[in-house]
């Protein structure tokens, strides 16, 4: 894991320095997440992400977008009337390559790297910690469309499927994060949207 992470950064790193050009933006939306697979969360819990982003142009129609992302997610579930809800807080570190057409229009996918800050079990009003449940990093791959606009607001939609086991139980199911996102972003410098140089 470690091997492949470093990979990854260093990839960006190359990217970077090769780039035509580098944009800094910021966005935010909301969560639609649960936890597949586990039969204590399959319900989708609504909630929220934040995050910068850094838009890089390899070429006229490529992109790379790494980004820095707070994400809090997880699943809920009703039993005998009573309410549980699993809330996972994660830092995530989507890598995406971008496919730009139209005008202002992208095809986005790639891996996200996620680390656990924190994970907690509400029962009707009774909070527990729960961390120690879960694996302290997540991997996900994501599928997204967006849209860029002339004055550099766009929104996006993407689905983020889980493709490691979180669960650290002992005899329980495996366990993944499943999260779709819907969201809206801000480039800080919108003259490069409109389909690059």
């Amino acid at each position: 894991m470690k091997k492949t992470i470093l990979l990854s950064f260093a990839i960006i790193a190359v990217n970077i320095a090769i780039a035509q050009s580098v944009h800094l933006g910021f966005k935010g939306g909301l969560n639609f997440s649960n936890l597949k697979g586990s039969s204590d969360a399959n319900d989708y819990k609504v909630s929220f992400h934040a995050g910068v982003l850094t838009h890089i142009h390899i070429s006229k129609r490529f992109a790379l977008q790494p980004e820095l992302t707070y994400s809090n997610q997880g699943g809920e579930r009703t039993s005998n009337n009573i309410d549980i809800k699993h809330s996972l807080n994660y830092v995530n570190i989507p890598v995406l390559a971008q496919y730009m057409f139209g005008k202002g229009f992208r095809l986005e996918t790639g891996p996200q790297l996620g680390f656990l800050t924190s994970a907690k079990q509400k029962v009707d009003n009774k909070e527990t910690n729960i961390k120690g449940f879960y694996e302290s990093t997540d991997f996900s791959w994501a599928f997204g469309i967006g849209y860029v606009g002339p004055k550099g607001l766009g929104f996006d939609a993407r689905w983020l499927v889980g493709a490691k086991d979180i669960n650290k139980r002992v005899n329980q199911p495996a366990t993944f994060n499943n999260n779709f996102q819907v969201g809206l972003f801000y480039m800080l410098d919108p003259s490069h949207n409109r389909n690059a140089h």
